[in-house]
């Protein structure tokens, strides 16, 4: 098993690798670059504030900024070395768990991520919680009644709130409970109010329960139909199964058999997917639900970064999720021995 894990972690370092050329070297044919921004915002300095200089052929480059002026910006975001050297110096600092520092925020990648991060955290943590303590339940409850009128109401519930995207329904959450045509019962930004530290232990944890009840809804009104459908159809699968004939043959009841072996074993795809499901509920699908409640997360910090052209912020960020990401999968795939002692990896 160790030698397994020890491979799967040797063949982070290629993948990682090849990730991190890729997308430097995209970075490099990218335009509107930070040497270009800085240059564009000294044109207009010196053309009196009116903006960037410009002509009925568009961009006029560097035309009015000193060539050594434009040096000294290239030196000072490391532009001056040449990409093939900028890029073994990236890989030395990220071998070092060393980010790198933004170009605009004046500070740490890192330290930009752990300021971000509790934003990201929040929105995570409860989408993760809420839609499998919901969906575990009604899927077995489906299964059990497969067929009926709940079954078949319920699905068409889940498969509802599957059809309307998160920033949609954060669109219509906001109308409706957060000031718009209707009722003003939620906040329209932030994780907090004003004057958060000077509240009690209870009233920090219900205006923090407050602020987060509207974003947290619209993510996961739309997760709940894969994991009730999933885990619906698993139980059915292990339903038919002979083992269960069996064990109903021996006289014993049908909650024994549902929970004690049914159960048991029906859980193991939906298991497995815990790791990759518990990480990613914190970094994917935020973006637009960050935006549109004004939380700044990490999703609205990768977004920003690309626009600005922060490309430390970007390949850090790019690295950072990289790495969760095949850590996730090599869990995800320990997972499975952990669960179903069959699968074996390494033999």
């Amino acid at each position: 098993m160790w030698s397994y894990v020890l491979k799967r972690l040797l063949l982070m370092i290629p993948t990682l690798f090849g990730i991190m050329l890729v997308t430097f070297v995209v970075t490099q044919f990218v335009p509107g670059g930070p040497v270009e921004q800085m240059v564009a915002q000294l044109q207009g300095r010196e053309a009196g504030g009116e903006g960037p200089s410009t002509s009925s052929t568009g961009y006029r480059g560097r035309q009015g900024v000193d060539a050594a002026r434009v040096e000294e910006i290239k030196k000072l975001y490391g532009f001056d070395k040449p990409a093939h050297e900028r890029f073994v110096q990236m890989i030395g600092q990220f071998a070092r768990f060393d980010l790198g520092k933004s170009f605009f925020y004046s500070k740490s990648v890192w330290q930009l991520i752990v300021e971000k991060l509790p934003v990201s955290i929040s929105l995570g943590l409860w989408t993760f919680l809420l839609v499998y303590l919901v969906s575990l339940p009604l899927g077995i409850a489906k299964a059990v009644r497969a067929g009926s009128r709940f079954d078949i109401a319920t699905t068409f519930i889940v498969l509802l709130g599957y059809a309307i995207p998160s920033f949609v329904m954060g669109v219509v959450l906001l109308v409706f409970f957060a000031g718009g045509s209707f009722v003003q019962w939620f906040p329209l930004r932030g994780l907090t109010s004003t004057g958060w530290e000077q509240l009690s232990i209870a009233g920090r944890i219900m205006d923090y329960f407050w602020h987060i009840a509207l974003p947290v809804a619209a993510m996961v009104l739309g997760g709940f139909a894969i994991i009730t459908i999933l885990t619906k159809n698993s139980v059915l699968e292990e339903i038919r199964k002979q083992y269960v004939l069996t064990a109903r043959a021996k006289g014993l009841d049908e909650r024994t058999v549902l929970w004690r072996h049914v159960f048991r074993n029906a859980m193991i795809p939906i298991m497995t997917g815990f790791p990759a499901a518990f990480v990613g509920a914190f970094f994917t699908g935020s973006l637009l639900i960050e935006t549109l409640f004004s939380l700044d997360g990490l999703g609205l910090l990768a977004y920003e970064s690309v626009i600005r052209r922060d490309y430390p912020v970007v390949l850090g960020n790019l690295f950072f999720f990289t790495l969760i990401g095949l850590t996730t999968t090599l869990l995800r795939d320990l997972s499975y021995l952990w669960v179903d002692p069959r699968v074996r990896y390494f033999d």
